[in-house]
């Protein structure tokens, strides 16, 4: 059985995700449609990417995922479908897979060329039902479109290293259901610059040198629980996708606060990293 999975910023309200729904359940009776999110922020095109490289390795080989984020058709905006680590992807050319397409080379790309035999002002609905019910049959890329070798990148996806490479610039690329930032830096990334040193991580005005394994790791639990007052502290881990990401335990941001509210970050906002180099030592004979 197909599955195909929908990533969007229809939102719940709208009969968006309902419509493209039924739309593939009309070609495609038996097949399995999973939810991974309709609530991107409007056009947020990182914040997309994030989620759908976060998610997309969590389903078997062969899953079909339609990403509906920006997806109008226009000179510039291009809809493409692309085969990466067995799975499809169906979405606008606006940037949106250059995260993923960033670590795992594509398979195949494909510019999607049957535009003139359907008429539509809702590309999801129409556009990518068409294709990803094709791909769901057995049908090949290259009869839904032409073969092209690259991709739109997302602009400042990658955080700025210096030239002797004591600092990393990162920014805000996600903000997620608690108010936790996650940034662009990942650890792999940052284990490479970092090569041992002591850092300090600065986010407004505040400062981290430690980086936690989990969130409970800045609890001390020698200490009564009624006297921990745990709840509100500010850290800094990297999360279950690898990113450095700044965290309040138990966060919430209507009552005790969440790492976005208290500390003042918005996505984009810029996050610096910066490395200790140990002075030298001279030795006096």
């Amino acid at each position: 059985m197909a599955i195909i999975t929908l990533t969007t910023d229809f939102g719940e309200k709208d009969y968006f995700a309902g419509a493209t729904k039924g739309a593939i359940y009309s070609e495609l009776p038996d097949v399995r449609i999973v939810d991974i999110s309709h609530s991107v922020s409007p056009f947020n095109i990182p914040e997309a990417a994030y989620i759908i490289q976060n998610a997309y390795s969590s389903f078997p080989k062969g899953t079909i995922h339609i990403i509906g984020i920006d997806s109008e058709l226009n000179t510039e905006n291009k809809h493409i479908a692309i085969k990466l680590d067995d799975h499809f992807f169906i979405c606008a050319n606006n940037g949106i897979m250059s995260m993923i397409c960033a670590e795992i080379a594509p398979e195949k790309i494909v510019e999607i060329n049957i535009h003139d035999k359907i008429q539509t002002s809702f590309p999801v609905l129409d556009v990518f039902v068409k294709v990803s019910c094709h791909i769901a049959r057995g049908g090949t890329l290259e009869v839904i479109g032409k073969t092209i070798k690259d991709i739109k990148p997302i602009k400042n996806i990658a955080p700025y290293v210096n030239d002797d490479k004591t600092q990393i610039i990162g920014s805000v690329i996600y903000i997620d259901n608690y108010g936790n930032v996650v940034t662009n830096i990942k650890r792999h990334f940052f284990e490479t610059i970092q090569k041992g040193r002591e850092f300090e991580i600065s986010a407004r005005n505040y400062k981290f040198k430690t980086i936690y394994s989990k969130y409970s790791d800045i609890v001390n639990f020698e200490i009564p629980e009624d006297k921990r007052h745990a709840g509100g502290k500010k850290l800094v881990v990297f999360n279950s996708g690898g990113f450095l990401e700044i965290a309040v335990y138990k966060s919430n941001p209507a009552t005790i606060g969440s790492a976005s509210t208290l500390l003042g970050l918005s996505v984009m906002n810029t996050i610096t990293v910066n490395f200790i180099t140990p002075p030298i030592r001279t030795i006096n004979n």
